[in-house]
Formats: C-alpha cells, sequence, structure tokens
C-alpha cells in the first residue's frame, strides 16, 4: 500500500481553495495520491483563514484531533495563518511545516524531496489539480495594499503581486480547450490588477473574447477601483455573468473611515447605479431564447465594529433597503491580531453585534424574495454544479441564484448547462424543471 498519502483541509475564501489547487498539483508530481479522509492520510496540508476568530479556533481544535487519531501523520499549515506568532506560539510542535503559500515552489525540499522545478518561481504560476472539471478559479494576483483597519490579509499575504497577463490568459485558454465551462478570475482585489500597460478592464475583454463557449466571472472587487472603465467594459463583455461582488462592510460614513475604506456611501451608491446601468441594457428581455434577468449584486457586511453606534447601524440598513441586495455576507466584527482595529475601543456587545446581524438578514430576506419573484415562469440557464441527498440537481444561473432542479429522467450531470423554468421562489432559492421544449 502507498503510503504517500494527502488531505487538504481548506478554511476560508476561493482564494485558499484556489491555492490547495496548485499545492495538489505539487504533491501528486511528487507522487502522493490523495486521501478523503482527514485521519488517514500521511500528510494533511490545513489551508487557514485569518478573517474571523471563528475561522481560526477551527484549527486549535482540528490539529489535536488529527493528531490524537493518527501520530504518524505529518501536518503541514499553509494560508494566512501560517506566519502569524500568536499562532506558532499555541500550535507548537503540532504543526510540522509552516509554509505561507508564497513559498510553495519550496514545497519538495520542505518534504526532503527532490525538486520539481530547480528554480523558485511565483506559486501563481505552478499547475494546478482543478477540484472540478468544468468550472476553475484562475488567481491572476497575491496579496493586499489597502489595509482595511480590521484586515489581517495585508499582513499575511504581503502586498499586491500579479501574474503576467500572458500567463493568465494561457491558463484559460488551457481550460476552455479541455471543455470548462465557467472561468473565474480572482485574486484579494481583482480590480486592481496592473501588469505592464494592461489593467483590469483590459484583461477582462482578452479574456471575454478568447473563442470558445463558457461564462466568465470575476471576484473579488474593491468600492475604489471599481473604475468607469472597467464598468463600461463589463457591459460589452458577453461571456461575462450578471452578477457583481462589491464589498460595502458597512453604510455609514464615519464607520467606513475608521475602516479605511477610501470610500463613502453616496460613492457607494453611485457605482451600483453606474453597475446597473451598464449591465441592465437587456434585462427583461429574451435573449437567444433565455430570460435577461437585472444584474445581481451581493457585497459583504460587518456589523458591531467598534464604536458603531445604533445610529451609524441604520444607515447600513438604509443602505440594504436602497440597494436591494441578492445576497450578503454578513460578518459580527471579531478583533484580528497586528491590524488598527484591534486597538479601537468603545466595543460592541456580543448580543447587539448578535440583533444586528439577525436585523439585516430579515432585510436582506424580504429584498432576496422580491428579486426572485422576477424570476417565476422564466425559462434560464443553469450549470449544475452538484446534487443533493434527495438527488436532485443544484446548479447557479448566470446571475449566481442557486436553483434546485427536478428532472424525473435522471439523463443530465454535474457540470451540464441546462435550460431550466422557474417554478417556484423562497427567499434564497429558486426551484424550478427542465424546460420541456429544450
Amino acid at each position: 500500500m502507498n503510503k504517500k498519502t494527502y488531505n487538504i483541509f481548506i478554511i476560508g475564501c476561493q482564494m485558499n481553495k484556489s491555492d490547495s489547487e496548485r499545492i495538489a498539483f505539487s504533491l501528486e508530481s511528487l507522487g502522493y495520491f490523495p486521501e478523503e479522509d482527514i485521519y488517514k492520510a500521511s500528510l494533511v496540508v490545513i489551508t487557514t483563514c485569518g478573517v474571523r476568530q471563528s475561522a481560526e479556533d477551527r484549527i486549535y481544535g482540528l490539529i489535536p484531533a488529527v493528531r490524537r487519531k493518527n501520530p504518524e501523520v505529518k501536518i503541514i499549515l499553509t494560508g494566512c495563518l501560517s506566519a502569524e506568532k500568536l499562532v506558532k506560539e499555541r500550535l507548537g510542535d503540532s504543526v510540522d511545516i509552516w509554509m505561507p503559500i508564497v513559498e510553495l515552489d519550496n514545497l519538495p525540499s520542505l518534504l526532503g524531496e527532490d525538486s520539481l522545478g530547480g528554480h523558485e518561481r511565483d506559486y501563481l504560476n505552478l499547475k494546478a489539480r482543478y477540484e472540478s472539471d468544468f468550472s476553475a478559479f484562475i488567481p491572476i494576483g497575491n496579496g493586499c495594499d489597502n489595509f482595511c483597519s480590521y484586515c489581517y490579509v495585508p499582513h499575511a499575504r504581503g502586498r499586491e503581486k500579479y501574474r503576467d497577463h500572458k500567463e493568465i490568459i494561457n491558463e484559460a485558454k488551457d481550460l476552455i480547450k479541455k471543455g470548462y465551462k465557467e472561468i473565474t478570475l480572482i485574486a484579494q482585489n481583482v480590480n486592481s490588477y496592473k501588469s505592464a500597460d494592461i489593467d483590469f478592464p483590459k484583461l477582462l475583454k482578452m479574456t471575454n473574447d478568447l473563442p470558445g463557449d463558457f461564462w466568465l466571472r470575476f471576484s473579488t472587487s474593491h468600492p475604489k477601483d471599481m473604475s468607469d472603465e472597467l464598468i463600461k467594459e463589463m457591459g460589452e463583455c458577453e461571456k461575462l455573468c450578471h452578477h457583481v461582488h462589491l464589498p460595502a462592510q458597512a453604510g455609514d460614513d464615519e464607520v467606513l473611515k475608521r475602516m479605511n475604506r477610501k470610500y463613502t456611501q453616496g460613492h457607494y451608491l453611485e457605482l451600483i447605479d453606474k453597475i446597473r446601468k451598464s449591465l441592465n441594457k437587456q434585462a427583461g428581455e429574451i435573449v437567444s431564447g433565455f430570460w435577461m434577468p437585472p444584474v445581481a449584486i451581493s457585497t459583504d457586511i460587518i456589523v458591531g465594529f467598534p464604536g458603531e453606534t445604533e445610529k451609524q447601524f441604520r444607515e447600513t440598513v438604509k443602505l440594504f433597503e436602497t440597494v436591494k441586495y441578492d445576497m450578503a455576507y454578513i460578518a459580527q466584527y471579531s478583533p484580528r491580531p497586528n491590524t488598527a482595529a484591534a486597538k479601537m475601543s468603545d466595543l460592541v456587545s456580543e448580543d447587539e453585534k448578535k440583533r444586528r446581524d439577525e436585523e439585516l438578514n430579515d432585510v436582506l430576506g424580504r429584498y432576496n424574495l422580491e428579486n426572485n419573484k422576477k424570476y417565476l415562469n422564466r425559462v434560464v440557464e443553469v450549470l449544475v454544479d452538484s446534487k443533493n441527498s434527495r438527488g436532485e440537481m443544484i446548479g447557479k444561473t448566470k446571475t449566481s441564484k442557486t436553483v434546485i432542479i427536478s428532472d424525473t429522467t435522471k439523463s443530465r450531470k454535474i457540470g451540464d448547462i441546462l435550460e431550466v423554468k422557474i417554478k417556484s421562489v423562497k427567499n434564497f432559492g429558486l426551484y424550478g424543471e427542465i424546460n420541456k421544449d429544450e
């Protein structure tokens, strides 16, 4: 039996998932084989997240559990917490190898293996073992220069560094040639991209113009870098999915200033208006046989930021009522080490954070249902990405709406793009059946 097996446990964002795909390829190049059971693998790689305390706390329970059940295991810790001094002090010898993701090219020597390439390379240009055979993330850069006062990412990943556009386009070409149906360009601040004379609007157009039939997405954007040029290009890229994730983090100008976000509520709302005008040119029409829904807008929000008053929180509620988000990822503030916000006083109580979280979710649900009702009895395209315990297919529309699909023939499979007629809707989901005219 081959003893070189690995399991990668991913905590956190899409970037961590993409990083893990590159780690997997590197390990398999060294003769390791994937093992689904984390407690049976000879090598466990934990890709950590430092955004919230709850994400950090997970590793303090997981690593000792893996050690107890498999004393011979070798553990690598990578991701945002791999260089954090306090984490190292707490875990001590429980971790065998601490590997910031930028050191991935050194993995062979860290494991005592022969080198893969013989020279140092940017880890983003290493090959990936894609988890999916129809949908792929393409990382276009790493790091962050923004230093939002609550965020640990610039300390963990360093300053922004972007790939050469030729490397990105070549990776996209290869995926399209292999039949991939969905490509997502990702970075901590994807619209900050700059390489030589190529900025993100140009990169987006170059990717969109590649031959082939595929969906194009990007994430995550910073409002301060959402330029008029980018918004115009988004409206002209016919392969770009009509879903924009634009993190607001808060609705009050004073809170945004303390967060070091570099925009106001007014500027943010102007961006939303421009995005909708650019991407909603055909909304409500039948295009190539499908109903064209309005662009879907999602966001990230932090409630209970230090010093956030009830009046300031009401501005965030107002933002939700104005934008009418299709989805929002709401987090209760937790202090992160080495950030400016960790030193701020006038903390909001945990009970109050919870109350504000629940109120925003109620507002979100109300407008989400309102948005979803527009899909009733409409035929839309859905990319199937999984099945539930009842055997029903689950997929997403081009607006990133989750759809549960009834298919009595059971002839469709994961990775198919289907014509689906929406028969019913709930707050956070659509329910449909295969269009009989397909």
